[in-house]
């Protein structure tokens, strides 16, 4: 277990409606980077506005930030964020857990989800943004019920029935901080291509054939790499598809 990172604030709360929407809340008023851990989370929520359920001993927190690149940087923190909660949950989990990261915000343990991450910013004005919240929820104690998830999800797991491992939130906290600040002190000394590296050493299907599907279209290709834009990258039979925001199906 590291070092709490010098310059980061942490603040645990008894409950709270969402960590995300907390960051939004007292963003205004931090100095610097702040952690915020709920032990229980009553309006968790996920991508495109999707429920994230929130079992009684599972991990619900957001690092809140005030950013000062531009907003298209900014975003590439998701891959920063997947690094270090992918690293902490080795630490916590020992040795023969199988864990990959899914493109583009989700942690697979044996091959279902057991962590997802979600950026929100607001403020933007000459495309720097007020502040940013990095939302993680981790399936520590219990999985959702298959009837809390829509049916063409990742089939969730959790850590304690795939692992064995019994680990509290704040357990957690305590790995994932410094492992955030190690990789966040990597880009910013030498940019997107080491976290970029390092993010598809312990990616899912690459070389696989996947299917990409937003709202309005949909791929189906070769997962061939994540491109310095963090789009991910599809080989298809029309040729080399960059895809920079979908859901992804294997």
């Amino acid at each position: 277990m590291g070092q709490w990172p010098e310059g980061y604030e942490k603040r645990i709360l008894a409950e709270v409606d969402s960590t995300n929407a907390e960051a939004a809340r007292i963003a205004a008023d931090l100095a610097g980077p702040c952690w915020i851990l709920a032990l229980k989370q009553t309006a968790g929520h996920g991508r495109r506005g999707r429920a994230w359920a929130h079992p009684a001993g599972n991990f619900a927190a957001s690092l809140v930030m005030r950013p000062t690149e531009p907003i298209d940087a900014v975003a590439k923190r998701s891959f920063v964020a997947a690094l270090a909660l992918h690293d902490a949950l080795c630490d916590v989990a020992g040795p023969g857990a199988r864990f990959a990261l899914k493109w583009p915000n989700d942690v697979l343990l044996n091959g279902g989800k057991v962590a997802g991450i979600l950026l929100e910013s607001a403020g933007v004005a000459g495309g720097v943004i007020s502040h940013m919240s990095i939302g993680m929820g981790v399936n520590l104690a219990e999985a959702p019920g298959s009837d809390q998830i829509e049916p063409w999800a990742t089939r969730p797991v959790s850590l304690l029935s795939e692992t064995g491992a019994r680990v509290t939130p704040e357990e957690l906290l305590e790995v994932l901080a410094p492992s955030f600040a190690h990789w966040e002190g990597q880009m910013s000394q030498f940019g997107f291509e080491p976290i970029r590296t390092a993010w598809l050493a312990r990616a899912a299907k690459i070389g696989e054939v996947i299917t990409a599907r937003t709202m309005r279209e949909e791929w189906t290709g070769v997962f061939d790499t994540v491109d310095n834009a963090g789009n991910l990258v599809l080989k298809t039979a029309k040729g080399p598809v960059a895809i920079p925001a979908a859901d992804v199906f294997f």
